[in-house]
């Protein structure tokens, strides 16, 4: 009768010292990542630490918006929207350390809830006609909105006429994106809300935190939020951000369109408030 001799169970079988190397190499990457600071987890905490730190808006003294502004875009909501600002939707791919650490151009936008100034939503009104920084902004006044330098690169809120190739996400709608080329396809302007009273604010200076639309120079689309259509970020879900003019009934631009360019509250107490008139 043959004899069979049993193994006990602390001997080790099979390929157990291939098995055992392979995990000390991962061991030993992921050491090497962690050291070099490249492990997801660390990437993005980086992204967030830098994107969502304090950033100071302006205080306008008379009212007014100037060139050198810093301020946020608020859409102030409706409909199945809650009150949003533009953000840059950057996640941990769009990272480079080229020539420093920062976001890498074109960089996709979104509008997200969250209200605190940082450099993620602050954007500076930029002169594109030669005006000087501090000079008043003006209704129907070309001008450029461009993300703060250092981190976020000073980009360029951008947009082009809608393509196959090129629109938005979601609602393949005419995209909206930040890229850091200044030219004609960065240029914006803005218009008063109200059809009825645009032509009479022609020319005159744009208040601070008052309703208003932005229309894009080269295709004249009105930069919209839209609360159907949903983005998942890193930073939460967020409405998508596009350059289409929505009309009601009346020929009039609908919420989607309504912006304000909001400002610091010159007594310091956080956001000026939203003054909408009725």
């Amino acid at each position: 009768m043959a004899r069979f001799t049993n193994c006990r169970s602390k001997v080790k079988t099979g390929n157990w010292r291939e098995d055992q190397y392979l995990e000390e190499i991962k061991i030993k990457e992921y050491l090497e990542k962690k050291e070099r600071g490249e492990l997801t987890a660390q990437k993005v905490d980086l992204l967030k630490q830098n994107i969502l730190k304090p950033v100071n808006l302006s205080v306008t003294n008379d009212g007014y918006l100037h060139f050198g502004d810093v301020v946020m875009l608020v859409n102030v909501g409706g409909g199945n929207r809650e009150s949003s600002v533009v953000c840059v939707n950057s996640d941990i791919n769009r990272l480079t350390n080229v020539p420093s650490l920062g976001i890498q151009a074109p960089c996709p936008v979104s509008a997200g809830r969250g209200a605190q100034p940082c450099p993620r939503n602050a954007f500076i009104i930029t002169s594109v006609d030669g005006s000087p920084e501090g000079a008043t902004l003006h209704f129907e006044q070309s001008f450029a909105l461009k993300t703060t330098s250092g981190f976020t690169r000073g980009l360029y809120l951008t947009s082009d006429l809608k393509s196959f190739q090129k629109c938005a996400k979601m609602s393949r709608l005419q995209e909206v994106y930040l890229d850091d080329s200044d030219c004609f396809l960065t240029w914006w302007k803005v218009v008063h809300f109200d059809p009825q009273e645009r032509l009479e604010y022609e020319g005159l200076p744009v208040t601070a935190n008052m309703k208003v639309l932005i229309l894009h120079c080269k295709t004249n689309q009105a930069l919209a939020v839209l609360g159907n259509h949903l983005l998942w970020t890193m930073y939460g879900q967020e409405y998508e951000v596009t350059a289409h003019t929505f009309l009601d009934s009346h020929k009039a631009e609908q919420d989607n369109n309504h912006w304000v360019l909001c400002t610091a509250d010159p007594a310091g107490d956080g956001l000026a408030l939203l003054k909408v008139p009725q």
